[in-house]
């Protein structure tokens, strides 16, 4: 599909692989949320805009390259708040805007129970951090939001989905793009991804 962006670097896949693994420790966990965060994150900000600065380095005076865009960074909770971590180190002035959607386990659909967003934009760039892009629904429900705050440059950025909520995401919001490191098989009955990594809420909080 178009604008669904899987990564294909090595080391997303080998720390991709130590977060799958059912051995791996709550703090170990969280560290690779944050690196692998880190590493989708530099592919889906290529395209950030820039401005011209004029700096001076030891040597002499020369041009540089500064952001010209704010950017937000819009962890759904709970889990996608191990996420922002690794993508602040990247960009420090991000701002922060939290979202709270959980999924209700009956009927799989999404229910939100916090958003604090002010009335008008204070970012022209936002960034959806959600581990695990399963049903889709949350991930759809968060664009809306963003959508109707009126921000237009959105991009979600995930560790791992299924083909059936890439397909949900896609049907709604193709405007979006997605970024991934990993594309798994299907979603069970209980609409978790397989083979996936379980709850990554749990996981990362030992819960």
């Amino acid at each position: 599909m178009n604008n669904i962006y899987e990564s294909t670097h090595p080391l997303v896949k080998h720390k991709l692989t130590r977060l799958r693994d059912q051995a791996t420790k709550p703090k170990k966990f969280r560290e690779l949320v944050r690196e692998i965060s880190a590493l989708l994150t530099y592919e889906a900000t290529a395209d950030l805009l820039t401005r011209c600065v004029e700096i001076k380095t030891p040597m002499a005076p020369t041009i540089g390259e500064d952001l010209s865009e704010k950017i937000g960074l819009v962890p759904i909770l709970r889990a996608g708040l191990g996420m922002v971590e690794g993508v602040w180190e990247l960009m420090p002035s991000a701002e922060v805007w939290h979202i709270g959607l959980f999924r209700d386990e009956r009927t799989l659909k999404p229910v939100s129970y916090y958003n604090r967003l002010p009335i008008a934009p204070t970012v022209s760039v936002c960034l959806i951090l959600d581990p695990m892009l399963a049903t889709g629904g949350s991930a759809v429900a968060t664009v809306d939001i963003l959508k109707n705050w009126g921000v237009s440059k959105i991009k979600f950025v995930a560790l791992i989905a299924a083909p059936e909520g890439i397909e949900k995401f896609h049907s709604v919001h193709p405007d979006v793009p997605v970024y991934l490191a990993a594309i798994d098989d299907h979603l069970n009955e209980i609409g978790y991804i397989v083979p996936g990594l379980g709850d990554a809420g749990d996981r990362m909080f030992g819960t």
